[in-house]
């Protein structure tokens, strides 16, 4: 579902959709939870990662129940991950033991995905004490084995691939149709998920909306792709037009330090209304985010930023002519595939291609600009320097901007399986704003 009528619609008449998938080995494992409790959840991302590849899940498991303080993930610096294992592992020891003293559970339920299930299996293969409080575990698109890490019960889901990846002695799901992070996303990996961890199915595949009260996010501001919290900066918070994303207060909602890991919240929000997260730092751009509603509460909120003059952002040709995007989705952008592939408008101009988003490519991060400023679209290459880098693509866009933001900037997408997102954007300049587009992946 990708419109708020549709998911309302979804909600209104009960519709649930069966897929098909191929499974090998075992049913839900035996033991799995099925009373009224609820054992926490932790997931651990995979390179260039964060919490937010689970959001999507996260906000499913809390439509089937689940309490929002139960679901966490474990973020890491992924180029270092090989330098720092000791020092995750620890932090892993902390978090399940706070964790299950918060909420009196027997044991914790962990996944993974891709690099991270590297940290997990080491994990639960170096100390029997470690898996003995790890009940399930779900390795995601990731690494194969020759018998369950830790002789922890074990489901890994595998996505477009090779087929012959297999953990032995673990129930084994194959989804050759969905490529590498919609595996960690997708509808049908969370019900083999839930089934997994709760021996039945689940009520609803859906993110079902709190359409009465408020819901409450927070999340962090880190820098990518470390994973380090952003410090001396201001996070200011608007409500925006769900028609043209320009803020309906000249103040912000709620504004906040930034310090320490670069947490905040939770914030209390309309669960169907949409809001821009802002970046406010001193001597250097303003980092503006909006994303689609967030439907109820959600705790994987992430602000992926760059130090001024650092990272990928240096990179950016910048002007007072036009508007520097980044686009991102929990979900790779097809370009090559045709009509079983993506379509992505910014102000009516296609800019999805075989050239800069092949499906093999597993494109997560668009980047998208006026390169070298000279107000010309060329979309007949992609950008070298951003294409190089994992999951990510940059593409020579100019996108017009105007004196005090008072353009717009029209971004659709037709994503793979149907649905339409419209999101409307200022048209901030680039020379002192960055802009980032959070679509849906469902």
């Amino acid at each position: 579902m990708h419109t708020l009528r549709r998911r309302m619609l979804a909600l209104l008449t009960g519709i649930a959709v069966a897929a098909g998938l191929t499974v090998t080995t075992s049913p839900p494992a035996a033991g799995a939870a099925a009373g009224a409790s609820y054992r926490p959840v932790v997931f651990v991302h995979g390179s260039a990662g964060s919490a937010s590849q689970f959001q999507t899940q996260a906000k499913r498991l809390a439509s089937n129940g689940y309490p929002i303080d139960l679901i966490e993930a474990q973020e890491y610096d992924s180029p270092n991950v090989a330098a720092i294992l000791p020092q995750i592992y620890a932090e892993l020891d902390a978090r399940i033991s706070r964790l299950l003293a918060a909420s009196g559970a027997d044991k914790v339920d962990l996944l993974a995905h891709s690099l991270g299930t590297f940290v997990l299996q080491g994990y639960l293969s170096s100390s029997p004490a470690r898996a003995d409080r790890v009940a399930h575990y779900v390795n995601l698109d990731g690494r194969t084995a020759t018998s369950p890490p830790g002789g922890v019960p074990t489901l890994a889901i595998w996505g477009e691939g090779d087929p012959a990846r297999t953990i032995a002695g673990a129930t084994n799901v194959y989804l050759p149709d969905q490529s590498h992070t919609q595996t960690v996303s997708s509808a049908e990996s969370f019900r083999e998920i839930f089934r997994f961890f709760r021996g039945r199915e689940p009520r609803t595949t859906r993110i079902v909306p709190q359409l009465l009260g408020t819901a409450r996010v927070s999340g962090r501001a880190v820098l990518f792709p470390s994973n380090v919290g952003v410090t001396g900066a201001t996070l200011e918070i608007y409500p925006v037009s769900a028609l043209t994303g320009r803020r309906l207060t000249n103040r912000p909602a709620h504004r906040l330090p930034l310090t320490g890991d670069g947490s905040f919240g939770p914030i209390p929000v309309l669960a169907t209304a949409r809001y821009e997260f802002a970046i406010v730092r001193t001597g250097a751009a303003t980092h503006h985010f909006y994303f689609q509603p967030f439907l109820r509460s959600d705790a994987f909120v992430r602000l992926l930023t760059s130090r001024p003059g650092e990272g990928l952002s240096a990179l950016i040709d910048t002007s007072d002519r036009h508007t520097a995007l980044t686009i991102q989705r929990q979900k790779e952008w097809w370009g090559d595939q045709g009509d079983a592939g993506d379509k992505l408008w910014i102000n009516g101009r296609e800019v999805l291609n075989a050239a800069n988003s092949p499906r093999a490519k597993r494109t997560i991060g668009i980047f998208a600009f006026d390169d070298g400023s000279d107000r010309v679209t060329d979309l007949t290459a992609p950008l070298p320097e951003f294409f190089s880098q994992t999951f990510m693509t940059g593409m020579d866009v100019f996108i017009p901007a105007a004196p005090a933001h008072l353009g717009l900037v029209s971004i659709a997408v037709d994503p793979r399986g149907g649905g339409l997102d419209l999101i409307t954007v200022p048209n901030w300049r680039s020379s002192e704003h960055r802009v980032t587009v959070n679509v849906d992946d469902f």
